[in-house]
């Protein structure tokens, strides 16, 4: 029987709730493949910011180190700024780790409706590859004059040729093994950015070399935003700087129905350290305890964490329950046409695994 510990935090908003529905599929599909889960539940996020003045404990690092993997919610509160959430919890995981690799599939379904004009299911199927540790969330800067009319604020962006070549090979691996047109599409603006970009540029070129039965096309992130509109069945694996990539995938996860439908992997590709699985949507404070956000982005999230351990039967079966359900239409979420409540979808899951 193979044995994972999973880190369990749920964080905020309607994480909760997502990541109650997820653990559902996952105690149901281990039964059926001899999986053990030990899930140790971590309640970390807002509410233990506005009881401590931190989002995690000082040797929460450590705490998850002796974990597998890590199964997360969301972070965000209306009442937090934003930079306080993501470098309290969310961006420390991510470098301490090593998670350089953010994997973000983008994947138009049969069943679901693209907001743009024409496209069945199947049309669009990319997933981007995003540098997760450098450029422009490296988190180094500083304030001079604050608070004063004068005040100063200075973020510096990191790239280095070691870190623009490692995750632009992963695109190109994970290139190879979709059985798809084999092409890796570079997001840049080295026309604007005539140091740093150009750092990524040359990656790209130096890793292409490598890879001559991989198409390759290096594009403009303006470009790039415009061309996920126009002709999105282009684009196989995207490789993208850590800004680029994260707008990128709010695009791709819009134009294939919903941001509901969009998991993502933090990981660390070497396999050191914990890896990090979790829905794109955010918390969503608006609908939060209303009981109607989608859990197929945390569904699906915990396939891609099955993936990733070895598991391929047992996720392979996560991803086609998930279809089964969207296919049939007749247990949905309101962010794709259907009436159906956070638990009935999670339910519905679990029916189709069979």
């Amino acid at each position: 029987m193979a044995e994972y510990k999973i880190a369990v935090i749920r964080g905020d908003g309607i994480g909760v709730e997502v990541i109650e529905e997820g653990i559902k599929v996952l105690t149901t599909i281990a039964e059926a493949y001899d999986i053990k889960w030990n899930f140790v539940e971590f309640p970390w996020g807002s509410d233990y910011y506005f009881k401590h003045g931190r989002m995690m404990p000082a040797d929460a690092l450590d705490t998850l180190a002796a974990l597998d993997q890590i199964y997360l919610g969301a972070v965000g509160h209306p009442d937090i700024q934003d930079h306080i959430t993501l470098n309290g919890l969310l961006l420390p995981i991510r470098r301490r780790f090593d998670q350089y690799v953010c994997e973000r599939p983008s994947v138009l379904y049969p069943g679901i409706n693209s907001p743009l004009k024409g496209k069945a299911g199947w049309d669009i199927d990319l997933v981007v590859i995003r540098e997760n540790t450098e450029g422009e969330y490296a988190n180094i800067g500083g304030f001079q004059y604050q608070g004063f009319p004068e005040e100063i604020g200075v973020q510096v962006s990191v790239f280095t040729r070691h870190g623009s070549e490692r995750v632009i090979t992963y695109a190109f691996d994970l290139a190879r093994t979709r059985d798809k047109k084999r092409k890796v599409t570079s997001v840049t603006k080295s026309n604007a950015q005539g140091y740093s970009m150009v750092v990524w540029d040359r990656a790209f070129e130096r890793v292409a070399e490598r890879y001559p039965d991989v198409q390759t096309e290096s594009l403009l992130v303006d470009a790039a935003a415009m061309d996920f509109v126009r002709r999105p069945e282009d684009f196989d694996v995207v490789v993208a700087r850590n800004l680029f990539g994260d707008i990128l995938t709010d695009i791709g996860a819009i134009i294939t129905g919903s941001m509901g439908l969009a998991p993502s992997g933090n990981i660390d590709p070497q396999r050191r350290f914990p890896s990090m699985f979790e829905p794109v949507h955010g918390s969503a404070p608006d609908i939060m305890g209303k009981g109607i956000a989608n859990p197929l982005a945390a569904i699906t999230s915990g396939s891609m964490m099955l993936r990733f351990v070895g598991q391929e039967e047992a996720a392979a079966a996560i991803d086609k329950a998930v279809l089964k359900v969207i296919e049939d239409g007749e247990t949905l979420p309101s962010d794709l046409g259907g009436n159906a409540n956070t638990s009935q979808v999670g339910d519905a899951v679990v029916s189709a695994l069979g």
